[in-house]
Order: C-alpha cells, then structure tokens, then sequence
C-alpha cells in the first residue's frame, strides 16, 4: 500500500467530546498526531470525521440506543463545542472534515463523495473508539472494495480487550494492521 497519491488518512471522532475521555491514554493521542504529521509530509490526504447532529436531532431515531440518549441529554450539535475536532488535530488547508450521523464514517456523510472525487482507493485508519467508529468504518469500507490499513496503536477502545481481539483477530481479516512507526517505515523516503 505505498501508492500515496491514491490514499487518504481517516482521523475519525478525535473531538472534544469524545479525546476528553481519553485524556489518560497519552500514548493513543501521540499516535495519532504522528500518522498525521507523517501523512503530511508525505503529501497524502488527511480527512477529519467527526460525530454530529443538526440542531432539534433530526437525524436521530427514538430506536436508536446510543444516539436517542445524546438526544436527550443535549449537546453533540454541529455547533457544540463537543464535536469540534480537538486542538491537538487541527485541520489544514486542503484537509477536509466530515460530518456523520451514526458510527460509521460513511453513514450519513460526504465522506465517499470526497474520496471518489480525489480517486482515493486506500483507507488508513485511526480513531477512537476501536469498537466504534474504526470497526464500523472498516467494514463498510471493505464492502465497498477500498484497501484498508488499520494504525492499531493509533486507535482507542474503552476496553483494552476488545481493542486488542479486534486488531489482533477481526481486522486482519479485511486489512492490513500495523503500528503507526511501521506505517511510516514502510512510506517511500521523502
């Protein structure tokens, strides 16, 4: 996967609301902040997604458990300082932040218009939470025939368990895993 041109880095739910609760797991955040700064200098596309809801909640189902209860306690709107991406994941020029509606980064946004309109065909994923957004995603994504990289130690779960069954035994079934430093290693020198 070297093809630089055609590849795009997913820094997915590293929002106020969501980085705060992980704020003890440095080692998370430091990852990330390296595959960005190495997706720059390496001239491939940099993508924010974030979690969000219009105003009033229109997007969200009473069915649904996990958004019908942010609903009812507020906040998490487009303009909540809770959705915004986090401080130390500034967007550049150029660097496009998405918006959706549910967990994956598809669901609900621009996400695949964008990557069809800059003929990216190859995901790197980061994000929090790994059980969330970065399963969810990778497996839309798969189905939608896009090679996949998972930045295991740039992902976040809760549970470190769970992180660890899915980058260990599920991911390598749709994607290749590896650690931010082996990414970068692998990249061509600049």
């Amino acid at each position: 996967m070297n093809n630089q041109e055609h590849t795009a880095l997913l820094v997915m739910d590293m929002q106020n609301g969501i980085v705060s609760r992980f704020q003890h797991n440095q080692e998370v955040l430091q990852a990330v902040r390296r595959s960005v700064e190495a997706a720059r200098r390496h001239s491939i596309q940099v993508i924010f997604v974030r979690v969000a809801f219009s105003e009033g909640y229109p997007e969200v189902s009473p069915r649904n458990k996990t958004f019908s209860a942010i609903r009812q306690m507020g906040g998490m709107t487009v303009l909540d300082e809770a959705t915004q991406i986090h401080e130390s994941f500034q967007p550049k020029d150029g660097e496009p932040v998405v918006t959706k509606h549910r967990v994956s980064a598809f669901s609900g946004s621009t996400l695949e218009i964008i990557l069809r309109s800059k003929q990216i065909d190859t995901l790197i994923l980061t994000g929090i939470s790994t059980s969330g957004v970065v399963l969810s995603t990778l497996r839309e994504a798969a189905d939608k025939d896009y090679a996949i990289r998972v930045l295991s130690d740039a992902c976040g779960d809760p549970d470190p368990e769970v992180h660890r069954v899915l980058t260990e035994k599920v991911f390598p079934r749709q994607a290749e895993v590896s650690t931010v430093d082996d990414w970068v290693n692998g990249l061509p020198n600049d």
